[in-house]
């Protein structure tokens, strides 16, 4: 089954942002998506009022919520939420983690993934300097789930940048690994591209990089260069900037040749404290 990846260059106005999502989910059902992944921050950017926004959706008076939910009824759609900020379950005023959340196509939520690794990073750029940390809560999870396009893995942009939890979620059965990010120009232009690409040849997944691809308020400048990358690593579509939906399909028969041919998975030597070895090492 088809899967679509989408670039937008969101702004501070949620709503604005919502109807400009919506469009691009409704062109993704269109060309036949049955998953879309939307990038990082996707409801808003540049805004300094996280914890308000994750406040009123936990509380049940944001917007964003209830949103998503009758857009994946309306098109059929299962969607991956880019991040929204939202407190931990039953803590509507605890500091909120930058969540990515998959939901079905009955508008149900069915997987839940708060960002592991938080972008407190100086940057050579007209912002400089970048502290999510100051904002957010750290996540504790490596989330996998069942979709119609196959076991979906979550990770959120500078999750990229750590490829121990990319090798969990291949242990933990991802065969697709989603990543919507809002990386930097700086940081873009220097790694976007190795990083994409060299996550998916290690996992032999599917790598579907959702992006924010443009100015900001902040100031702040995007990448963008959303795209799909293969298990193989080949690039099936890419965007560089601004708006666009990008398209691909599983093949789900030639993923299996490829970790045939090349077990890395069989292969490796170093392990996280749980993680299953092979039964050749117990």
């Amino acid at each position: 089954m088809s899967f679509a990846v989408i670039q937008m260059v969101s702004q501070s106005d949620v709503l604005a942002n919502l109807a400009q999502a919506r469009r691009l989910l409704e062109q993704a059902a269109a060309d036949g998506a049955k998953l879309a992944v939307l990038p990082e921050n996707f409801a808003a950017m540049g805004r300094r009022d996280v914890a308000d926004i994750g406040r009123a959706e936990a509380l049940g008076q944001g917007p964003v919520l209830p949103w998503l939910k009758q857009a994946a009824r309306d098109l059929t759609l299962w969607i991956v939420a880019g991040t929204l900020p939202l407190p931990p379950k039953d803590q509507p005023h605890a500091k909120p983690n930058a969540c990515s959340l998959l939901i079905n196509d009955q508008g149900e939520i069915v997987a839940r993934y708060d960002k592991l690794h938080l972008f407190d990073v100086d940057v050579a750029d007209a912002r400089g300097r970048y502290r999510e940390s100051d904002d957010y809560a750290f996540g504790n999870q490596v989330v996998v789930a069942d979709t119609p396009v196959g076991r979906v893995g979550l990770t959120v942009c500078y999750d990229l940048r750590f490829p121990e939890l990319y090798s969990e979620l291949r242990a933990a059965g991802a065969e697709l690994i989603t990543a919507p990010s809002a990386f930097t120009a700086v940081t873009g232009a220097a790694h976007w591209d190795v990083l994409i690409r060299a996550r998916a040849i290690e996992t032999q997944c599917y790598l579907l990089a959702a992006a924010q691809g443009g100015v900001h308020p902040g100031p702040r400048e995007t990448f963008g260069h959303a795209a799909i990358v293969d298990p193989w690593g080949r690039v099936l579509a890419q965007q560089d900037q601004g708006e666009a939906v990008l398209l691909a399909e599983r093949d789900s028969s030639e993923q299996a040749s490829i970790r045939a041919r090349m077990p890395v998975a069989n292969h490796r030597r170093f392990f996280s404290q749980g993680a299953q070895r092979p039964a050749s090492e117990r």
